[in-house]
């Protein structure tokens, strides 16, 4: 029997190789908690109701569970094996999700702590009306195009930063993620784009920024402090 139900898959499986440290980057304190911690508690913030997929690598779970318990973090969530690439992983997410089931799937980067309620809200709505949506936000710094032998400035007004949440209704996505892996999957945009379904732009939120470098920590404890 189908039921009607929105979900998102946070995808946890970066390493902590730019941040100079052993710990994966989704491990990392900010205002007290790890990285991760916060990104469940926003979605949960968004949505009481919202089913949770965290997709973890195997080798990193007991490890998460530790921290869960050193943290008294008791949110629920399904735990999902995370694969060889993000495809692999987003895919075994969207295997805890029932075929039947009517909604709409959210993927999100396990370290974009802070996506805005509203934000998540816009991209959602818009996914529902068109069936795929992905938040972005505009280029402020001057582009270059490297080529073989120079390089030229590019018009920046015609490019976006592309953010998660991207989101699909279920079908759309669980069709997207049957087909085969290839290289060019940068994004789950570009896996619905290769079936033919257009995915519409919503604006996203500079705040919802991605934590890969020390630096990004600093920005992220502002945000903490500033919230």
């Amino acid at each position: 029997m189908s039921v009607e139900k929105d979900y998102v898959i946070i995808v946890a499986g970066g390493k902590g190789v730019r941040m100079g440290g052993e710990i994966s980057k989704q491990f990392l304190p900010v205002g007290g908690l790890p990285i991760l911690m916060h990104t469940i508690r926003r979605w949960k913030e968004y949505s009481s109701s919202i089913g949770i997929v965290l997709v973890l690598p195997t080798n990193e779970q007991e490890y998460w569970k530790s921290l869960c318990e050193k943290y008294c973090f008791e949110e629920q969530y399904d735990l999902a094996d995370g694969g060889a690439t993000r495809f692999h992983s987003v895919r075994n997410g969207l295997d805890h999700i029932p075929d039947e089931d009517i909604g709409l799937v959210g993927v999100h980067d396990g370290v974009r702590p802070f996506p805005n309620v509203n934000m998540i809200n816009r991209v959602f709505m818009e996914a529902d009306k068109h069936g795929a949506a992905i938040p972005v936000i505009p280029v402020v710094d001057t582009l270059r195009l490297v080529e073989k032998f120079r390089s030229r400035t590019v018009a920046r007004d015609r490019y976006r930063l592309v953010q998660t949440p991207q989101v699909f209704r279920i079908g759309v996505i669980k069709k997207a993620y049957r087909q085969n892996y290839n290289d060019s999957f940068t994004d789950d945009a570009s896996v619905v784009e290769n079936i033919g379904v257009k995915v519409h732009l919503v604006e996203g939120d500079c705040c919802n920024i991605k934590i890969t470098r020390p630096l990004d920590l600093a920005i992220a404890e502002a945000i903490i402090k500033s919230s």
